[in-house]
């Protein structure tokens, strides 16, 4: 029996350019206020190495009766949280602007798990994974 390589899209990958970066990063923020205006206040959209990692900001949310002493003084409370991100997503550039991976962020163990795209695929562009994150924006 022969064996045959496959690529394994969660691993490797290539480095991002700057100009792909500006690319890539406009691309998803063009997308997000399209889609998804008023559900964020700012997205974060950074690069290291072959990664980009998408985080969101938004509004926070005050529940009343509020608790000062649990949570300190509302005003400086608000202020954190809008400064706190929501990870969404980490994309894996596999070397063509059309072709990323995804890791979706799970808070139950803060760690990025690799994540098929809606189109059933390992693979997909950055509109589309940005997509698989946006379920913290609802």
């Amino acid at each position: 029996m022969s064996r045959v390589w496959r690529q394994d899209p969660h691993s490797g990958g290539a480095k991002i350019s700057p100009q792909q970066q500006k690319t890539v990063e406009q691309r998803i923020k063009t997308y997000a206020e399209q889609k998804y205006a008023g559900k964020f206040l700012r997205l974060d959209v950074r690069f290291k190495s072959q990664f980009c990692y998408i985080d969101a900001f938004s509004e926070a949310t005050i529940h009343e009766p509020y608790d000062e002493e649990l949570f300190g003084p509302k005003d400086k409370y608000i202020e954190r949280m809008r400064n706190t991100p929501t990870h969404l997503v980490r994309l894996r550039f596999l070397g063509n602007m059309e072709a990323w991976s995804a890791a979706f962020f799970k808070y139950s163990d803060m760690k990025y798990e690799p994540c098929f795209f809606d189109n059933g695929s390992w693979t997909g562009t950055p509109e589309e994974g940005f997509e698989i994150g946006a379920i913290y924006l609802d």
